[in-house]
Protein backbone atom coordinates (compact mmCIF):
# COMPACT_ATOMS: atom_id res chain seq x y z
CA UNK A 1 0.00 0.00 0.00
CA UNK A 2 1.54 3.88 -0.77
CA UNK A 3 1.49 5.79 2.26
CA UNK A 4 0.14 9.68 0.80
CA UNK A 5 1.54 11.13 3.77
CA UNK A 6 3.95 13.63 2.17
CA UNK A 7 7.69 12.42 2.63
CA UNK A 8 10.48 15.05 4.18
CA UNK A 9 13.97 14.27 1.98
CA UNK A 10 17.29 15.54 3.58
CA UNK A 11 19.33 13.42 1.89
CA UNK A 12 18.70 13.24 -2.44
CA UNK A 13 19.86 9.42 -2.96
CA UNK A 14 16.97 8.48 -0.59
CA UNK A 15 14.83 9.21 -3.43
CA UNK A 16 15.63 6.19 -5.03
CA UNK A 17 14.29 4.06 -2.99
CA UNK A 18 10.73 5.52 -4.45
CA UNK A 19 11.46 4.91 -8.05
CA UNK A 20 8.55 2.41 -7.75
CA UNK A 21 6.47 5.02 -6.37
CA UNK A 22 7.33 7.70 -9.05
CA UNK A 23 6.05 10.61 -6.27
CA UNK A 24 5.27 14.08 -7.49
CA UNK A 25 7.76 16.47 -6.22
CA UNK A 26 6.75 19.32 -4.08
CA UNK A 27 9.50 21.87 -4.43
CA UNK A 28 8.68 23.72 -1.26
CA UNK A 29 9.35 23.65 2.64
CA UNK A 30 5.90 24.71 3.18
CA UNK A 31 4.57 22.62 5.92
CA UNK A 32 1.23 24.45 4.46
CA UNK A 33 1.38 23.40 1.00
CA UNK A 34 2.20 20.12 2.15
CA UNK A 35 -1.01 19.38 3.78
CA UNK A 36 -3.17 20.87 1.51
CA UNK A 37 -1.13 18.40 -1.12
CA UNK A 38 -2.33 15.38 0.48
CA UNK A 39 -5.70 15.76 -0.17
CA UNK A 40 -5.38 14.77 -3.59
CA UNK A 41 -4.04 11.51 -2.31
CA UNK A 42 -1.33 11.22 -4.21
CA UNK A 43 2.57 10.11 -3.48
CA UNK A 44 4.54 13.03 -3.08
CA UNK A 45 8.31 14.08 -2.14
CA UNK A 46 8.83 17.66 -0.62
CA UNK A 47 12.39 18.82 -1.30
CA UNK A 48 13.55 22.41 -0.76
CA UNK A 49 15.35 23.96 -3.58
CA UNK A 50 18.05 26.53 -3.16
CA UNK A 51 16.55 29.91 -4.75
CA UNK A 52 17.43 33.66 -4.57
CA UNK A 53 13.38 34.83 -3.92
CA UNK A 54 13.96 38.22 -4.31
CA UNK A 55 12.11 40.24 -6.81
CA UNK A 56 13.39 42.00 -9.52
CA UNK A 57 13.63 45.47 -9.38
CA UNK A 58 10.31 46.97 -10.62
CA UNK A 59 8.94 43.89 -11.12
CA UNK A 60 4.67 43.25 -11.18
CA UNK A 61 3.43 41.08 -8.29
CA UNK A 62 1.95 38.59 -10.83
CA UNK A 63 5.31 38.37 -12.62
CA UNK A 64 6.94 37.81 -9.45
CA UNK A 65 5.09 34.80 -8.32
CA UNK A 66 4.87 33.09 -11.71
CA UNK A 67 8.59 33.32 -12.28
CA UNK A 68 9.17 32.18 -9.03
CA UNK A 69 6.78 29.36 -8.65
CA UNK A 70 8.75 27.80 -12.04
CA UNK A 71 12.22 28.93 -11.00
CA UNK A 72 10.93 26.73 -8.02
CA UNK A 73 10.37 23.89 -9.96
CA UNK A 74 13.12 24.09 -12.67
CA UNK A 75 15.56 24.38 -9.85
CA UNK A 76 15.03 20.58 -9.26
CA UNK A 77 14.77 19.24 -12.90
CA UNK A 78 18.81 18.30 -13.03
CA UNK A 79 18.22 15.99 -10.17
CA UNK A 80 15.19 14.09 -10.95
CA UNK A 81 14.69 14.49 -15.08
CA UNK A 82 12.04 12.08 -15.42
CA UNK A 83 9.66 13.30 -12.55
CA UNK A 84 6.24 15.47 -12.42
CA UNK A 85 7.58 19.10 -10.16
CA UNK A 86 5.06 21.03 -8.95
CA UNK A 87 6.19 24.12 -7.82
CA UNK A 88 4.48 27.08 -5.98
CA UNK A 89 4.70 31.00 -4.84
CA UNK A 90 2.64 33.18 -3.28
CA UNK A 91 2.63 37.09 -2.25
CA UNK A 92 0.12 39.29 -0.89
CA UNK A 93 -0.54 43.09 -2.37
CA UNK A 94 -2.59 45.96 -0.78
CA UNK A 95 -1.48 49.55 -2.46
CA UNK A 96 0.88 48.95 -4.37
CA UNK A 97 2.71 47.54 -1.69
CA UNK A 98 3.87 43.56 -1.50
CA UNK A 99 3.79 41.93 1.50
CA UNK A 100 5.67 39.04 2.52
CA UNK A 101 6.34 36.65 5.96
CA UNK A 102 6.83 38.92 8.94
CA UNK A 103 9.00 36.87 10.64
CA UNK A 104 8.53 39.07 13.92
CA UNK A 105 5.96 39.87 15.85
CA UNK A 106 6.66 43.40 14.78
CA UNK A 107 6.37 43.18 11.71
CA UNK A 108 3.11 41.17 11.95
CA UNK A 109 1.76 44.07 13.99
CA UNK A 110 3.03 46.74 11.21
CA UNK A 111 1.55 44.15 8.60
CA UNK A 112 -2.47 43.29 10.12
CA UNK A 113 -2.37 47.58 11.16
CA UNK A 114 -1.56 48.38 7.44
CA UNK A 115 -4.13 45.75 6.08
CA UNK A 116 -6.91 47.22 8.65
CA UNK A 117 -9.71 48.25 6.37
CA UNK A 118 -8.09 47.30 2.70
CA UNK A 119 -8.76 45.27 -0.06
CA UNK A 120 -5.71 42.65 -0.44
CA UNK A 121 -4.89 40.76 -3.45
CA UNK A 122 -3.46 37.40 -2.61
CA UNK A 123 -1.87 35.54 -5.91
CA UNK A 124 -0.38 31.99 -5.64
CA UNK A 125 1.55 30.56 -8.87
CA UNK A 126 2.39 27.16 -9.64
CA UNK A 127 3.95 25.73 -12.11
CA UNK A 128 4.35 21.95 -13.22
CA UNK A 129 7.26 20.60 -14.98
CA UNK A 130 8.89 17.31 -16.01
CA UNK A 131 12.27 17.74 -19.06
CA UNK A 132 11.24 20.55 -21.08
CA UNK A 133 7.07 20.26 -20.68
CA UNK A 134 5.46 22.95 -18.43
CA UNK A 135 2.23 23.44 -17.70
CA UNK A 136 1.36 26.51 -15.28
CA UNK A 137 -1.83 28.64 -13.78
CA UNK A 138 -2.21 31.33 -11.56
CA UNK A 139 -4.69 31.65 -8.10
CA UNK A 140 -5.99 35.42 -7.60
CA UNK A 141 -8.24 35.52 -4.07
CA UNK A 142 -9.38 38.98 -2.84
CA UNK A 143 -9.67 39.83 0.80
CA UNK A 144 -11.48 42.35 2.71
CA UNK A 145 -10.33 43.09 6.11
CA UNK A 146 -12.50 44.68 8.89
CA UNK A 147 -10.99 48.13 10.41
CA UNK A 148 -9.08 46.39 12.85
CA UNK A 149 -7.95 48.31 16.19
CA UNK A 150 -4.89 47.69 17.92
CA UNK A 151 -5.94 45.66 20.79
CA UNK A 152 -7.56 43.04 18.31
CA UNK A 153 -4.12 42.92 16.28
CA UNK A 154 -2.50 42.18 19.69
CA UNK A 155 -4.91 39.62 20.79
CA UNK A 156 -4.56 37.54 17.18
CA UNK A 157 -1.23 37.45 17.30
CA UNK A 158 -0.94 36.01 20.87
CA UNK A 159 -3.35 33.69 19.77
CA UNK A 160 -2.19 32.77 16.66
CA UNK A 161 1.45 31.37 15.45
CA UNK A 162 1.68 33.45 11.64
CA UNK A 163 5.42 34.68 11.55
CA UNK A 164 5.79 32.41 8.24
CA UNK A 165 2.43 33.54 6.89
CA UNK A 166 2.38 35.97 4.37
CA UNK A 167 -0.21 39.04 5.37
CA UNK A 168 0.69 37.81 8.47
CA UNK A 169 -2.87 35.44 9.38
CA UNK A 170 -4.41 32.37 8.78
CA UNK A 171 -7.58 31.86 6.93
CA UNK A 172 -7.66 28.30 8.05
CA UNK A 173 -7.69 29.55 11.26
CA UNK A 174 -8.37 32.17 13.86
CA UNK A 175 -7.47 34.74 10.86
CA UNK A 176 -10.82 34.39 9.63
CA UNK A 177 -11.91 36.53 12.45
CA UNK A 178 -9.81 39.45 10.24
CA UNK A 179 -11.92 39.72 7.60
CA UNK A 180 -15.06 41.41 5.86
CA UNK A 181 -15.25 39.14 3.29
CA UNK A 182 -13.21 36.59 0.81
CA UNK A 183 -13.88 36.28 -3.35
CA UNK A 184 -11.96 33.02 -4.49
CA UNK A 185 -12.87 30.61 -6.91
CA UNK A 186 -10.63 28.13 -4.85
CA UNK A 187 -10.48 28.25 -0.80
CA UNK A 188 -7.10 26.51 -0.93
CA UNK A 189 -5.62 28.96 -3.16
CA UNK A 190 -5.18 31.25 0.05
CA UNK A 191 -3.62 28.70 2.16
CA UNK A 192 -0.64 28.48 -0.36
CA UNK A 193 -1.40 25.89 -2.68
CA UNK A 194 -4.97 26.21 -5.19
CA UNK A 195 -5.59 22.37 -5.05
CA UNK A 196 -8.78 22.65 -8.20
CA UNK A 197 -5.35 24.40 -10.45
CA UNK A 198 -3.23 21.78 -9.10
CA UNK A 199 -6.18 18.97 -10.39
CA UNK A 200 -6.47 20.55 -13.28
CA UNK A 201 -2.51 20.74 -14.47
CA UNK A 202 -2.23 17.26 -13.24
CA UNK A 203 -5.02 15.95 -15.75
CA UNK A 204 -3.00 17.97 -18.68
CA UNK A 205 0.12 16.09 -17.56
CA UNK A 206 -1.87 13.33 -17.65
CA UNK A 207 -0.75 12.05 -13.95
CA UNK A 208 -3.84 10.04 -12.36
CA UNK A 209 -5.31 10.51 -9.64
CA UNK A 210 -6.64 8.43 -7.06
Amino acid sequence: MIEFAPIQVKDLDTIVDLSSQNPLILASGSKYRAELLTRLQLPFVCIAPNLDESPLPDEPVRAMTQRLALAKARALISQFPQRWILGSDQAACADGRILGKPGTVERATEQLSFLSGKAVEFLTAIALVRDEQVFTALDVTTVQFRVLNTGEIARYLAAESVLDCAGSFKCEGLGISLFESIRSEDPTGLIGLPLIAVRRLLAQAGKALP
